[in-house]
């Protein structure tokens, strides 16, 4: 199998998106997303990339990517966010999420980070057994907050 790991190009961003929506089908959220290729390529090209993208390709044709980002936490310093790791539904199962992982984790020590983090749902049970393999501690007593574009106007009116 000709599998080939690579920083993502601009150019590479129409398949991302497609990626990225793939994801929301199957995790049951398919009009959730907002972005576009020309958000992808201004946040990630742009003077001040936001992100760093890692594409898995199979046979010349991208079928998995990794996004990430650097935050700082208040414990640990510098760590690396994974925000999705994401491989097409016909590749699942075939080592493409093994070796996107791999190069974040390279790439998140080339860095020099303290921890690398990301959030994986409580029903993926598959992704879930793939993290705890690969020696991730899965925070089962942590829940994720957030605040969205409604929420924050709701919040911003009461103060």
């Amino acid at each position: 199998m000709d599998i080939k790991v690579r920083k993502a190009n601009k150019s590479d961003m129409s398949r991302i998106l497609d990626l990225i929506k793939e994801l929301a089908i199957f995790e049951k959220e398919p009009h959730a997303v907002a972005i576009s290729v020309s958000d992808l390529e201004r946040d990630g090209f742009g003077e001040n990339p936001k992100f760093q993208c890692f594409v898995a390709e199979f046979d010349g044709h991208i079928e998995g990517m990794a996004l990430v980002y650097t935050r700082y936490s208040t414990w640990k310093g510098n760590i690396l966010h994974l925000e999705d790791l994401i491989v097409s539904e016909r590749m699942r199962g075939k080592g493409l999420g093994t070796l996107l992982l791999d190069e974040v984790v390279r790439y998140g020590q080339d860095l020099g980070v303290k921890r690398i983090s990301w959030e994986v749902l409580d029903w993926n049970e598959p992704a879930i057994k793939f993290y705890e393999e690969k020696g991730a501690d899965v925070k089962r007593d942590w829940d994720v907050v957030h605040l969205n574009e409604k929420g924050i106007k709701s919040y911003l009116s009461k103060i």
